[in-house]
């Protein structure tokens, strides 16, 4: 099945060079506004993939996502923010991208172009059935992506992805696809800009929901959060004084002795 790629297209602005300041920023503040349209399209798509993801890390398997540049880094960011924000461990969401902790900081040249690294760093982590994939590319066609996609399925494991052109090779491979067409970007063919973003709403849609549904969140607090910063202890201690109904030392108090949020309200009202 042929598609066409509209996230290589012409952008919709021309001469952009000779553009003023505020004429630039105007220009793309108006094309961002589209993108959470895109993905208001897409939230059956999401729910489904949701939906899996919650089943199969209640089954005990993680999260992975995988992606190249951008996808991947963004996929990293969604990862990394899972154990501080919600208190998992940092084995329950994995990000992997193309070229490895390198790539995050600095393109690594071709990564996103082989065929069989993508599989290789998935077996690295003894990927079972138990595990879902989650493959992020802008344009649906990576083959760091596609490829270990190809290989899930042949072992039985749930796949799923996130892609800004409908009808992509990825899209076909996934099991659970989720498209969000963002249209051509601002400066042609720099998927860092509206499919970047589109894909980073989503992300935050689906690591928020999954923890929200494991249970991760009590109210609208991250009762579970890592107390790694005074900002956050001090976030801990008006949650606690909140809930309880306690003055801010006997707050401060039972934070100290618990740990978490969860664990000192549980235990106080027990």
């Amino acid at each position: 099945m042929s598609f066409t790629k509209v996230t290589e297209q012409d952008s919709n602005h021309s001469d952009l060079e000779t553009k003023s300041i505020s004429e630039l920023l105007s220009a793309i503040n108006n094309e961002d506004k589209t993108v959470p349209y895109a993905v208001e399209k897409a939230l059956p798509q999401i729910e489904r993939l949701v939906e899996k993801v919650v089943k199969q890390l209640k089954l005990g398997g993680r999260l992975f996502y995988m992606g190249a540049g951008t996808s991947g880094r963004l996929g990293v960011v969604d990862a990394s923010e899972c154990p501080p924000t919600f208190g998992v461990p940092h084995e329950l969401v994995i990000g992997l991208i193309a070229g490895g902790e390198t790539a995050i900081r600095k393109a690594v040249e071709f990564a996103e172009d082989s065929t069989t690294q993508g599989w290789l760093d998935l077996q690295d982590y003894a990927i079972s059935k138990d595990d879902i994939v989650i493959g992020i590319a802008a344009s649906g066609t990576t083959p760091y992506v596609l490829h270990a996609l190809k290989k899930c399925n042949e072992n039985g494991i749930s796949t799923g992805s996130i892609t800004c052109n409908a009808s992509c090779p990825i899209s076909l491979e996934a099991q659970l696809p989720v498209e969000v067409v963002v249209g051509p970007e601002f400066v042609t063919g720099s998927s860092r800009m509206k499919a970047g973003t589109a894909q980073k709403l989503v992300l935050n849609m689906i690591s928020t929901a999954t923890m929200i549904q494991l249970g991760k969140v009590k109210g609208n607090k991250m009762v579970d959060m890592q107390l790694s910063n005074d900002k956050l202890v001090d976030r801990g201690i008006r949650m606690i004084q909140a809930e309880l109904q306690v003055s801010n030392e006997e707050a401060a108090k039972l934070l100290k002795e618990y740990g978490s949020v969860r664990g000192a309200v549980t235990n106080h009202i027990k």
